[in-house]
């Protein structure tokens, strides 16, 4: 049997992807031309609407569907953001969006689940507020709710922590094999657990604590996943690897000193980040990692959100940016997935995108396990 879903803020399909086969995605909707552009070259057109999610109606969304997946803009969101929240250009799309929602809910067609992805940000954002404002929102709309932060690091090698919101129709389901009776987690943070301290106590009434079982233990490095010849981009000159080295404060110098004398073949990943300079003022630095992990992929806006490695073979450093292919590896989507020719826009595609291993792990251990008892509870 397969299920149906609606995947709001689709960019190049990856909750698609993570869904698998077993999943029928009856629309896709996003407002960005070259990120539809990359789902129609991976997925067809025949289930994509391009536009703006504020513009359409409940008439544009067809039913019934199981699941509504929604991974909304999150720069306002972010730690490094904007600050503004819910109420910034960008992250405050969650509203149309969930507008919509509601109003599948009055028309008698909504989704049994509901799926909302976004930075771990948005449990701090305006104090808990925002957080708070979506859990109101799913609560009047006869949703039970739970949240769970997932790091991609437990199945690629990339360091991403993310939160998940998970929404189920109030009368739909048994949900105590589920669910803890407690929050002890590996997904359960204590900012999650904060959160919800914070939420006042007709919602904490509503929430549920999600049972999520552990995948396998990860086996892949960063090491495996990069290219033999990268493709669209260069190797850095001596001089530029030189410069980045001299960003680099005696600490992560040292790391690196570490690594060329170690005699074996080593690969950090750096990201320049602005920093004090102890002087009163700040200076970019460049920051290397050499735990088989990379960091958290981002959108290529300006040069320093770029990701680089740094490989260290018989005493000698090379440099160069992360690969795109590399990069969509790191999101967990295969070799066969269709990148966009710019490297750019192949960036973007990976920073904004969702790891598809977490939603197959959730797909497989929660969303369709649950589904299956909602159907149960209504032949009952």
């Amino acid at each position: 049997m397969q299920r149906r879903f609606l995947e709001f803020f689709a960019g190049g399909g990856m909750a698609r992807a993570g869904l698998g086969s077993t999943w029928s995605c009856l629309w896709a909707n996003d407002v960005d031309e070259k990120k539809c552009a990359s789902y129609v070259r991976n997925w067809g057109s025949h289930d994509l609407l391009q536009g703006d999610v504020a513009e359409l109606t409940t008439g544009d969304l067809p039913s019934p569907v199981d699941l509504a997946w929604a991974s909304f803009p999150c720069q306002d969101l972010s730690l490094a953001g904007s600050g503004t929240g819910l109420n910034g250009a960008r992250s405050g799309t969650f509203w149309p969006f969930w507008n919509l929602m509601a109003g599948l809910a009055r028309e008698n067609r909504a989704p049994r689940l509901i799926v909302i992805e976004n930075v771990c940000g948005t449990l701090t954002s305006h104090g808990g507020q925002d957080f708070a404002a979506i859990c109101s929102a799913m609560a009047a709309a006869d949703y039970r709710i739970g949240a769970l932060v997932i790091d991609a690091a437990a199945f690629v090698p990339q360091s991403r922590p993310r939160l998940f919101i998970i929404a189920v129709r109030r009368d739909r389901a048994r949900l105590s094999r589920f669910t803890l009776t407690e929050p002890r987690s590996r997904w359960i943070t204590p900012t999650l657990k904060r959160a919800f301290a914070q939420l006042p106590a007709p919602l904490q009434q509503q929430w549920l604590w999600w049972k999520l079982a552990s995948p396998p233990e990860r086996t892949a490095v960063l090491a495996d996943l990069i290219e033999a010849e990268p493709t669209g981009v260069p190797w850095h000159t001596k001089a530029e690897t030189q410069k980045l080295l001299d960003m680099m404060s005696p600490l992560h110098r040292q790391k690196v000193a570490t690594a060329q004398r170690s005699g074996q073949g080593r690969i950090g990943a750096v990201y320049k980040r602005t920093r004090a300079d102890g002087k009163g003022g700040r200076r970019q630095r460049a920051e290397v990692r050499f735990d088989n992990v990379a960091g958290c992929l981002r959108t290529p806006g300006g040069g320093s959100s770029r990701q680089i490695l740094l490989f260290v073979t018989n005493g000698n450093v090379r440099s160069r940016l992360l690969s795109p292919r590399e990069a969509t590896r790191l999101m967990g989507l295969p070799d066969h997935y269709q990148l966009p020719s710019n490297c750019n826009e192949a960036y973007r595609l990976a920073g904004d995108g969702i790891v598809v291993p977490i939603v197959r792990h959730l797909a497989r251990n929660l969303l369709e396990p649950l589904l299956a008892t909602c159907e149960e509870a209504g032949s009952a």
